[in-house]
C-alpha cells in the first residue's frame, strides 16, 4: 500500500514545528519538566517528517549501475533511523527528564501558560491526526487497522499516524498529571508525566522499529499472494510445478520474484523459454508491483530403472 501523496508528513512536519517552539517557551518560563519533554516530542517529530520525506525523494532515485535494483528501499532504512531516533531522543530524554523531576521535584509556576499551550497543541495535533487517519484509511481496503500496518509496505503510510496519535495521547497524559500536581501540591507529578511520555515513545518506537526492520531486511511477498502465482505459473501447458517462490520488496510499490519451476521432462530450450515469457507476462499483468519476474528451471535426468528421480539444477 502506497499513500498517492504526502499530505500527512506536511500537515505534521508544519504542526510539529509550531508545536516545538511554543512548548520549550512554556516549559522555561513555568519551570515545568512535562512540558520540556513534550517540546523534546515535538522537535523530535519534526526532525522525523524531514527525514522521512528525504527517504521519500532518495527511494524515487532512477537505478544505476551501483543500484540496478533501484533505491527503493532508502525509505526503509530512513524509517529504521526515526524509530531510534524516538527512542533515543525522544523517549530517553523524556525518561531522563522525568526521574530527575520525581527525585528533586519542583513546583510548577503560573501553569495557566502549558494549559494553554497544550490545549492549542492539542487543537494542531489532533488536525494532523484525522489528516493521517484519513490518509491511511485510503489504503486499508477493508481491513482491520492492525492488519494494515502490518500488512503494509509503505512505512511512511503508518509511521506519520504513530507518532500523530502518541503526541495526541501524550498531551492528555501530561494535562491530566499537571492538573492534579498543581491543585494538589504534588509537585512530582510532572515527572512522572515526563516519565510516561517517555515511555509512550518507547513504545511506539519499538513497534515502528520492529516493522522497518522486517522491509529493511527483505520481506516478500504474503503467503496468499504466494500461492496466487503457484496457480498462475502452473496453468502453463509446460509447467509440472513451481518448486519455489522467493521474493522481495525493492520499495512499496517495486517486488523482485524469482520462481524455481519444474517443466515438462520431454520439450526442450525453446519450448521452455517460451513458457518462461508466457509466465512473466501472465505474472506482471495480474500483479503490476511485481517489476521484474525471474524463472529458474529445474530439469530432471531419468534413471534407467525408473525407481527415481535425481534433480538437476
Amino acid at each position: 500500500m502506497k499513500a498517492k501523496n504526502n499530505a500527512s508528513i506536511y500537515s505534521a512536519l508544519t504542526a510539529n514545528l509550531l508545536i516545538a517552539v511554543t512548548k520549550f517557551i512554556a516549559g522555561g518560563v513555568t519551570n515545568s519538566s512535562s512540558m520540556i519533554s513534550e517540546g523534546i516530542h515535538s522537535m523530535v517529530d519534526t526532525v522525523n517528517q524531514v527525514l522521512l520525506l528525504y527517504g521519500l525523494k532518495r527511494s524515487h532515485k532512477a537505478p544505476d549501475s551501483l543500484r540496478p535494483f533501484g533505491y527503493g528501499k532508502e525509505l526503509y532504512f530512513w524509517s529504521f533511523i526515526v524509530s531510534i531516533l524516538i527512542f533515543g531522543l525522544g523517549g530517553g530524554i523524556s525518561i531522563y527528564q522525568g526521574i530527575q523531576h520525581i527525585i528533586k521535584p519542583e513546583p510548577v509556576t503560573n501553569p495557566l501558560w502549558n494549559y494553554i499551550v497544550l490545549a492549542s497543541s492539542a487543537l494542531f495535533e489532533g488536525t494532523s491526526l484525522v489528516i493521517a487517519i484519513k490518509e491511511f484509511d485510503k489504503l486499508r481496503n477493508g481491513q482491520t487497522w492492525w492488519a494494515a500496518i502490518v500488512k503494509s509496505k509503505d512505512p511512511s503510510s503508518f509511521l506519520v499516524l504513530f507518532e500523530d496519535g502518541a503526541a495526541v495521547l501524550g498531551l492528555l497524559i501530561v494535562f491530566v498529571f499537571m492538573y492534579i500536581g498543581h491543585n494538589y501540591d504534588m509537585h512530582y507529578m510532572d515527572g512522572v508525566a515526563s516519565l510516561l511520555v517517555g515511555l509512550l515513545l518507547v513504545g511506539v518506537s519499538a513497534i515502528l522499529a520492529r516493522e522497518s526492520r522486517s522491509l529493511l531486511m527483505g520481506e516478500g511477498i504474503a503467503p496468499i499472494t504466494q500461492h496466487k502465482i503457484r496457480l498462475l505459473a502452473e496453468k502453463d501447458e509446460a509447467v509440472i510445478r513451481v518448486v519455489n517462490v522467493l521474493s522481495t520488496y525493492q520499495a512499496p510499490d517495486d517486488v523482485v520474484l524469482m520462481l524455481i519451476v519444474e517443466f515438462e521432462h520431454d520439450i526442450d530450450t525453446e519450448d521452455i523459454t517460451a513458457s518462461i515469457e508466457r509466465i512473466r507476462t501472465a505474472i506482471k499483468t495480474v500483479f503490476p508491483l511485481i517489476k521484474l519476474v525471474f524463472v529458474q528451471p529445474q530439469t530432471y535426468t531419468r534413471i534407467p530403472n525408473n525407481l527415481f528421480d535425481v534433480k538437476k539444477p
